[in-house]
């Protein structure tokens, strides 16, 4: 029953703007922390951003931090993910994911068990 639906992604030049979003349903997102991760063709799925439901906390990658912004919008229990000032190294397959709220805000994938099925984000050169 849970589902996270995440959309948005597309093609975009050097330097322009993306928001992809996530909608999640089936979970109870008060204790969940909602993540988005990004996996370029022959390299490992990376942390881009994380945000805590419950009190809106966030964290982002250092290389990311300045230029994407994530923020949550309650009412539609949905995660955005605005991307600004993108460079050709952000393409990739941008992913969210859930998962408890058990612990400090962090970067491992391997707590979150639930996630979206990609939307691709292309910035061409």
């Amino acid at each position: 029953q849970v589902q996270l639906v995440d959309t948005g992604g597309g093609l975009v030049q050097t330097g322009g703007s993306l928001r992809v979003s996530c909608l999640a349903s089936g979970l109870t997102l008060c204790v969940h922390v909602i993540g988005w991760f990004r996996q370029a063709p022959g390299k490992e799925r990376e942390f881009v951003a994380a945000i805590k439901w419950s009190t809106g906390t966030t964290l982002y990658a250092d290389s990311e931090k300045g230029r994407f912004t994530i923020t949550r919008d309650n009412a539609r229990n949905t995660v955005l993910l605005q991307m600004n000032n993108l460079k050709p190294e952000d393409t990739a397959v941008y992913y969210c994911a859930s998962r408890l709220n058990l612990g400090p805000m962090q970067t491992q994938e391997y707590d979150y068990a639930y996630w979206g099925q990609g939307t691709q984000v292309t910035v061409s050169s």
